[in-house]
């Protein structure tokens, strides 16, 4: 699959997308995703896909009424890949299948896990959409599988940061400066209950998140060039890893998630 290209009707945005990953969003000439290669992350953008968070002290195991399955960290979304549904101008739909009890390979093994494959024990259809207009990108993730599969979904960008450790993120009628976020360390920085903030920046365009259907978020950096900020439907137990259905969503057959960002001139 080529890298997808989509601008906006005025031709002031230009986003960039490769294989589905979110690569570029240019807005007035300004980048605001982070760049593969920069100090942080080697990634820009990715789902965390049927859950959140490592399991390696649980011996790589999520328990599900249908069976007990291996899962990575952060899932095994990412190791299927997008087939193009659609394209446009200023839309791109792309979509993942996946057949219950399928052995994939395990792209962690055997540097970061000594699992070859990992598997889940229900049928899912991953659909990712991008849809760009002249204020912002919207973001969407439907899911459709069969009622009662347990799950958790986040979403995982990066946004370019100017250095300054001073940068805050917005929440409601809190302020938490990138300092705080990094001092959080590996396990992020969750906040719950809310679906909206503002990423303030000393140089550049301000950002603004409005997510649907996650009800959380978390933000994670070990550097201050950049910042991931992260809807997420739940935040994983981190002391025990243990991955049952009462810290899950459970499906009613098609879930729809979504995501705008949203550039803003201070």
């Amino acid at each position: 699959m080529n890298i997808i290209q989509l601008i906006s009707l005025d031709k002031n945005t230009v986003i960039k997308i490769d294989k589905g990953e979110l690569i570029s969003f240019i807005n007035n000439n300004e980048e605001l995703i982070h760049q593969k290669g920069s100090p942080g992350w080697k990634k820009s953008d990715i789902e965390m896909f049927p859950i959140i968070g490592p399991t390696s002290t649980n011996d790589n195991k999520v328990f599900t009424q249908k069976g007990e399955c291996i899962q990575g960290q952060h899932g095994f979304l990412r190791e299927l890949e997008y087939q193009l549904i659609e394209n446009s101008e200023t839309r791109v739909i792309l979509k993942k299948n996946y057949k219950a009890n399928t052995k994939i390979n395990n792209s962690r093994f055997p540097k970061n896990s000594n699992e070859p494959y990992v598997f889940w024990s229900y049928d899912f259809t991953f659909t990712k959409s991008f849809k760009l207009d002249n204020k912002a990108l919207k973001i969407q993730f439907e899911i459709t599988s069969e009622k009662g599969m347990p799950f958790m979904l986040g979403y995982h960008p990066a946004f370019k940061l100017s250095g300054n450790l001073d940068e805050t993120i917005q929440i409601k009628n809190k302020k938490i400066t990138i300092k705080d976020v990094i001092q959080k360390g590996g396990a992020a920085y969750p906040f719950f209950d809310v679906n909206e903030i503002t990423l303030i920046k000393k140089e550049g365009q301000n950002i603004q998140i409005k997510a649907k259907g996650f009800d959380n978020i978390m933000f994670w950096t070990e550097v201050d060039n950049m910042v991931c900020l992260e809807p997420i439907t739940q935040y994983p137990d981190l002391s025990t890893q243990n991955y049952s259905e009462k810290n899950m969503r459970i499906s009613s057959g098609k879930e729809v998630f979504s995501v705008v960002i949203s550039p803003i001139k201070d």
